[in-house]
């Protein structure tokens, strides 16, 4: 009975710090990335942003989610993905206006993202 309390708490434990991980290492990932399309937003609002820029964005984001894989959908990699790629052509052909809407969901994406791996009770339930 003692063995059986013992485990249940242990387990229970080691979920709950396995959980907080996971939410501080996602919210870490996504505030850095939304840091550097900080950067990018302000480069394409004054159109002074190169290809290059995406493409520095891009790699930073090719970094984080090597790691991102474990924890979040594929889906929403996938997305990120898309309006990363978009933005690159958009930038290239200066099109200024569409690029800076593609940045700007990509800004709410790294917001929004994390939300889901909080631990709150709309998560929970």
């Amino acid at each position: 009975m003692v063995r059986t309390i013992l485990s249940t708490v242990i387990v229970s434990v080691i979920l709950l710090a396995g959980a907080i991980y996971e939410s501080f290492f996602v919210t870490r990932q996504f505030d850095e990335f939304h840091d550097v399309l900080e950067i990018l937003y302000v480069k394409v609002d004054e159109e002074i942003a190169t290809q290059d820029d995406v493409y520095a964005v891009q790699k930073n984001w090719l970094e984080k989610k090597k790691a991102l894989h474990i924890f979040i959908p594929h889906n929403d990699i996938k997305e990120v993905d898309l309006w990363l790629a978009e933005s690159a052509t958009l930038v290239r052909d200066e099109k200024w206006d569409d690029a800076i809407s593609k940045i700007e969901v990509l800004k709410e994406l790294s917001e929004q993202i994390p939300k889901t791996f909080t631990l709150s009770w709309e998560n929970i339930l």
